[in-house]
């Protein structure tokens, strides 16, 4: 689908705005994080995710405060993106006008959708609005689903839910619901842009990580250290438990730097238990060629 709106970035801009990923992209330009990455993922905390990014220099990639569509559900994909703005009437019917020269079908709201792919997730800049905000009801809804077999950040409300709660495997974030509908008060001014969720700030291509506790959008180029860094803590953790209720090490020696003894015993630990943990056994693999004891 060829550029409707002023603010798309095209194929070689959205590149040139992410230099740090060296692997896959879309045809649109955006990253593509391996799909075993994305399942890894899963098991992946907010908590960890927000450290690893700090620690990395992106402070602003977090965002809480959202009514979660299915609670206690997680949420993992691509990042599509779209921003919305307060309708002008005359801009608006300019891009509608691109819009259908373009090959674009019905309304602008239904436009990201089309381009959804499987593993996308739609996130919609609305600004935070509720009343007459909601971008998306249960039809809507079904149908991102049917492209993308995910659910979506909005940063507005959603409507008809009843209807969004009964497709499962939907975990949605939004500010709220409510009956009212978008489309007479906002329209589209780009799709695959930067745009602004409450305080983060999101690219095309970052993955989506949605949970109870908020929703990180995790830059590309770091997303396989995440899912390590989370694997390791997971692991030394299980490990460290283990020992302590054995009674082979005390406290002190679990929750400070290990010695090389430990981190031996750590290692042949992974060794005998590689079929029996939660991490991937191709993970734990990768994990013990990597270490040094």
């Amino acid at each position: 689908m060829e550029k409707f709106a002023p603010l798309n970035l095209a194929p070689d801009e959205l590149v040139a705005y992410t230099p740090e990923w060296t692997g896959e992209r879309f045809e649109d330009g955006r990253p593509k994080v391996a799909d075993d990455i994305l399942d890894r993922m899963r098991a992946v905390t907010v908590t960890e995710a927000w450290g690893v990014l700090q620690g990395a220099g992106y402070r602003w990639q977090y965002e809480d405060n959202w009514l979660c569509t299915h609670p206690g559900e997680t949420l993992v994909g691509r990042a599509l993106t779209a921003m919305y703005m307060p309708r002008r009437p005359v801009m608006r019917t300019v891009m509608e006008e691109k819009g259908e020269r373009a090959g674009c079908v019905g309304d602008q709201i239904s436009w990201p959708i089309d381009m959804l792919t499987q593993r996308d997730v739609y996130v919609a800049d609305v600004y935070g609005k509720v009343d007459q905000g909601a971008v998306m009801g249960d039809n809507l809804a079904t149908a991102i689903y049917t492209n993308s077999g995910n659910g979506v950040v909005h940063d507005a409300a959603l409507r008809d839910r009843e209807g969004i709660q009964e497709i499962e495997g939907f975990a949605s974030f939004a500010r709220a619901w409510h009956p009212s509908y978008a489309s007479p008060t906002i329209m589209l001014v780009g799709v695959n842009t930067p745009i602004r969720i409450g305080q983060a700030t999101v690219m095309p291509g970052d993955v989506v990580l949605g949970k109870d506790d908020g929703v990180v959008f995790v830059p590309p180029h770091l997303a396989e250290k995440l899912v390590k860094t989370s694997e390791l803590v997971q692991l030394r953790d299980t490990f460290g438990k283990g020992r302590l209720r054995e009674g082979k090490y005390t406290p002190g020696q679990i929750d400070t730097r290990w010695t090389d003894d430990i981190e031996r015993d750590f290692s042949g630990w992974l060794e005998d238990h590689i079929d029996e943990l939660s991490v991937p056994r191709e993970a734990i693999q990768e994990m013990l060629k990597e270490r040094t004891w």
